[in-house]
């Protein structure tokens, strides 16, 4: 037998092989799913930005043309609506006291939580698991509940020391810190639980104290989770308005809260109002997306242990 064996001839009423189709896999989903698969997403681009569209779209227009009926193609574009967001309202005053107000819950509240979950996670002390559910379980009520409770408490330490928590940006930035600290606290234990403890046996034999092992070893692997967390506490302050509408005045008013002042008694400024948002909206999605993978890999390392 020779060792050169040829391919048996092909049957004359055989199909014709295509040399760039490649074999479908057996595996491989139908193309009938592929295709709704399509559809589908496609519908759904079009659910999200058809809101953004309209925002912007009715940003760029007169006031006259917003008040009426809406057009898909305006007839007119104009930039005086985001000239004019802010001297109708004091709208930069508005976002500095939103910056330092998110700014400084997100710092206290990172800062605060990665002390907390590291006891939590590398040491044994009594209650740890009673500690653990109590802080978790603090996320199944919802805000208004603590809203009277909270007034009530800054208006009395107000009266007897004289601190001026109601009204204040530090008062409202201990409310912000009811809300983000536990989940914050919550969210880093499982995330130090997935750092091995050898590091931090590594760290103490060379010569670091409990303090040094945490911020040159645990610190630095913990990082996508210490992002998470900032960005999670700082789109919990950004947006809130609840607390923001009460425990505010003129001079300490947030954007959320802000917003309201392009709504008069007798018309609402609809293009300001679309204009601001945009504005208002953006250092938050600049930061998302400057943040994006080290927001998804500590959202998710934490559940794999």
């Amino acid at each position: 037998m020779s060792s050169n064996s040829q391919a048996p001839p092909r049957s004359p009423m055989a199909p014709p092989r295509s040399p760039m189709a490649p074999p479908r896999s057996p595996m491989a989903a139908p193309r009938s799913f592929l295709w709704a698969r399509r559809i589908f997403l496609t519908l759904l681009t079009g659910f999200v930005l058809l809101p953004v569209y309209v925002m912007v779209s009715s940003s760029l227009k007169p006031l006259q043309d917003v008040s009426g009926t809406f057009r898909w193609l305006p007839s007119g574009l104009t930039i005086r609506p985001y000239i004019d967001i802010w001297s109708t309202v004091p709208l930069a005053d508005y976002f500095v006291n939103s910056v330092i107000v998110a700014g400084a819950a997100t710092v206290c509240s990172v800062v605060i939580a990665v002390f907390a979950a590291y006891a939590v996670s590398r040491y044994r002390f009594r209650g740890k698991r009673m500690f653990t559910v109590t802080v978790l379980s603090t996320q199944m009520f919802p805000g208004i509940l603590f809203l009277l409770p909270l007034f009530l408490i800054y208006v009395n330490i107000g009266n007897a020391t004289g601190i001026a928590l109601f009204g204040s940006r530090g008062g409202l930035i201990l409310t912000y810190l009811t809300f983000s600290l536990p989940f914050s606290i919550w969210m880093l234990i499982g995330y130090f639980d997935s750092v091995p403890r050898d590091l931090d046996e590594a760290a103490l034999v060379d010569g670091c104290g409990p303090l040094g092992a945490l911020f040159r070893v645990v610190v630095p692997a913990a990082i996508p989770g210490i992002v998470a967390v900032a960005v999670y506490a700082f789109m919990t302050a950004w947006g809130e308005v609840l607390f923001a509408s009460v425990m505010t005045n003129d001079a300490t008013r947030t954007l959320a809260v802000g917003l309201q002042g392009y709504a008069t008694q007798t018309e609402v400024y609809w293009n300001q109002v679309m204009a601001a948002s945009l504005v208002v909206s953006v250092p938050v999605v600049a930061g998302f997306l400057l943040l994006q993978r080290y927001l998804v890999a500590g959202l998710t390392a934490g559940a794999v242990k």
